[in-house]
């Protein structure tokens, strides 16, 4: 999937709408008599010129040969029928919802948000709440219960009664008996918007008064404020988690980690062991540094709260265990909040997913009920109210099947709403468990939501028509799903599973695919001279690993590490030998390391089987299969040309 949305992002990227030039319409080719304008050419080779870094790309005899090849790949396509294929119908529609956002919003409200967002964001609240439920659709009388029991609550409080205490006592909320309703630190889009709006709004030491959610009532008190405590940039040593179970391994990888901390602490430096030992190969070879990082974006809480709180760089952390395995922490540099312009987009998406999205959407009902005509039916909305009745409550109330063809609703003189669609609408949303009261209100409030939708709906409906921009994108959107279901189809699975055609193209190319010199070997190293020397005496006993740091690592001190594998002799992982031979090596200084090493065996340069280098093969064969592909596929369809049309784009364009 993430490839698929590569793809799409760089055809969005080429072929996305661009009108600063206006150009003549005409034919430019046609394909089996399907015909192709000379608008659509010029827009996409514009808007690609800055985009290829291949020169031969840019000329206009190339790109019309590699422009023909895409509509070419998207006739085939077409031609085999994936545009009825389910997935591809799916996906599409998840791509137009994705793309008709910005046009289906209230740019205004959303930038009032945004704003307001960001601003909460350069603080935390830590704070404690009582919450008091009920339904956002209750009955007048159960509400006005709930809010007079919240506003007795807050009496006592403000009385001087323990807000911790009344919490344990009178909150609703299930946690509130144990954490007596504290809530932590906590900062914008983690809380409903009307809670966080009442936390910001109380100030420090302070109870808010009653505030509303989906939820009931809450009183919100404010016990500190802090600063947003921006981003950081950390270096880490990662020993992996071994598999479940596997108590030798489990116990290797906490030894291996206390080693290398002891290491550290015995003035080792941090980027030359994560170099050699992290197994985030990620980040092993930058000395363990990772890319900068907020509060919230790692997936394990534990390595961001031991990385904030390190306080100077150079800090390091103590050893410690998150779900990926154990880590060892270097703070290397602490940097401000980001400023609004960096979260812009960010904020945008989060606000569509929580309570704020209901402003947007009010906002955008409103303008929309005054852009289109609507016309409710009274009649026709009187005989279907009276089939509704209380089984709706229970979830068991039916729609009838038939009777209720009468119009009830038109928008625009254009589009026609049945009765029927309407009764459907009011059945489909029994499942949010409805409690507005009585049914008479009941059915009001779910035509005006039906009313609000259907406008929405239709307004989407004519995106294409009333936006060209969208309408062009959404063609691009069309052929580049349909290109990727087709390369994955022709080209993708075919090189997986053509066993016979993989085999002979690594045959036929197998120069390409050639290890390097390799040695098998176990590699101690250690900082102190003495030590190493001591190593290799046991190694020529015929020592083990486990004998020569039993006697050498003592007293709490790690002085000599071990590992062994099979490492190309160009490797970071060993240090530079003009030769290599089986045996044991004298000893080998590099930078601050002294290295002592015993060679198993030493592989040569040689042809990797086809098992050792499938993934590569595959990849090659790949790229083969499709650059022969566009040559068949003219011989498949008819293109024609129209060369003096041709001629008069590239005059116009090499102006």
């Amino acid at each position: 999937m993430k490839l698929k949305q590569a793809l799409l992002g760089i055809s969005l990227f080429i072929l996305a709408a661009s009108f600063a030039q206006q150009a003549k319409k005409e034919v430019l080719f046609t394909i089996d008599g399907k015909p192709y304008y000379t608008d659509e050419f010029i827009r996409v080779y514009n808007k690609n010129l800055d985009l290829v870094k291949d020169d031969s790309q840019k000329d206009l005899n190339n790109y019309l040969d590699l422009f023909i090849g895409y509509k070419l790949k998207v006739n085939k396509a077409y031609k085999l029928g994936l545009q009825e294929g389910a997935q591809y119908k799916a996906e599409l529609k998840s791509y137009r919802n994705q793309l008709s956002r910005n046009y289906l919003t209230d740019t205004k409200v959303t930038k009032e948000l945004i704003d307001e967002a960001y601003t909460r964001s350069l603080k935390e609240i830590k704070a404690q709440h009582i919450l008091v439920l009920v339904d956002e659709n209750a009955l007048p009388s159960d509400t006005l219960k709930a809010y007079n029991k919240i506003i007795d609550i807050r009496k006592k409080a403000l009385a001087g009664e323990d807000f911790g205490a009344l919490a344990a006592q009178f909150s609703e909320d299930p946690s509130a008996k144990e954490n007596k309703g504290d809530l932590g630190y906590f900062s914008v889009f983690r809380m409903v918007y009307p809670f966080e709006t009442g936390a910001y709004k109380t100030p420090m030491g302070q109870i808010s008064k009653p505030v509303r959610t989906r939820f009931g009532y809450h009183l919100i008190k404010v016990n500190d404020m802090r600063d947003n405590r921006g981003e950081i940039t950390v270096a880490h040593i990662m020993i992996m988690k071994p598999k479940e179970g596997d108590t030798q391994a489990e116990e290797k990888a906490r030894e291996t980690i206390n080693d290398i901390y002891q290491k550290l602490k015995q003035g080792e430096d941090f980027s030359s062991l994560a170099t050699q030992f992290s197994q985030d190969k990620s980040s092993a070879a930058n000395g363990g540094q990772l890319a900068r990082f907020g509060s919230g974006e790692l997936s394990a809480v534990e390595f961001e709260d031991a990385a904030f709180a390190l306080q100077k760089p150079g800090d390091i952390t103590a050893p410690f265990q998150t779900q990926f395995g154990w880590h060892i922490v270097k703070l290397v540099e602490k940097h401000g909040v980001k400023p609004q312009a960096d979260v812009q987009a960010d904020f945008e998406n989060r606000i569509r997913r929580d309570d704020r999205s209901r402003l947007i959407t009010a906002s955008l009902n409103e303008k929309l009920r005054k852009k289109y005509t609507v016309k409710k039916e009274a009649k026709a909305y009187a005989n279907a109210v009276k089939v509704i009745d209380n089984n709706i409550y229970s979830q068991t109330w039916k729609a009838p099947k038939e009777g209720f063809d009468e119009t009830i609703l038109t928008i625009n003189n254009h589009k026609k709403l049945s009765a029927q669609t309407y009764l459907d609408y009011v059945a489909a949303q029994q499942r949010m468990e409805l409690t507005t009261k009585p049914v008479a209100r009941l059915a009001e409030v779910l035509f005006n939501q039906f009313r609000d939708d259907q406008l929405n709906l239709y307004y989407n409906e004519n995106l294409e028509a009333e936006f060209p921009e969208f309408a062009i994108v959404m063609e691009e959107y069309r052929d580049g799903l349909l290109l990727f279901d087709l390369m994955e189809k022709e080209i993708w699975e075919k090189a997986k599973t053509d066993t016979l055609g993989l085999e002979n193209y690594y045959k036929a190319h197998k120069d390409n695919y050639q290890w390097k010199d390799r040695v098998e070997a176990d590699v101690y190293s250690s900082t102190k001279e003495d030590v190493i020397k001591q190593a290799r005496k046991l190694l020529k006993q015929g020592k083990n690993a486990e004998v020569i740091k039993q006697k050498l690592n003592k007293e709490g001190k790690v002085e000599v590490m071990e590992k062994s594998g099979t490492f190309e002799q160009e490797s970071n992982a060993l240090p530079k030998q003009q030769k290599w031979q089986e045996g044991l090596t004298d000893i080998i200084k590099e930078g601050g390391y002294y290295y002592v090493i015993r060679v198993k065996k030493v592989l040569p340069k040689g042809p990797k089987t086809f098992e050792e280098t499938k993934g590569r093969v595959i990849n090659d064969y790949q790229q083969y299969l499709e650059s022969n592909w566009v040559g068949n596929l003219k011989q498949e369809f008819n293109v024609q040309v129209n060369k003096d049309v041709f001629e008069n784009i590239k005059k116009q364009l090499n102006r």
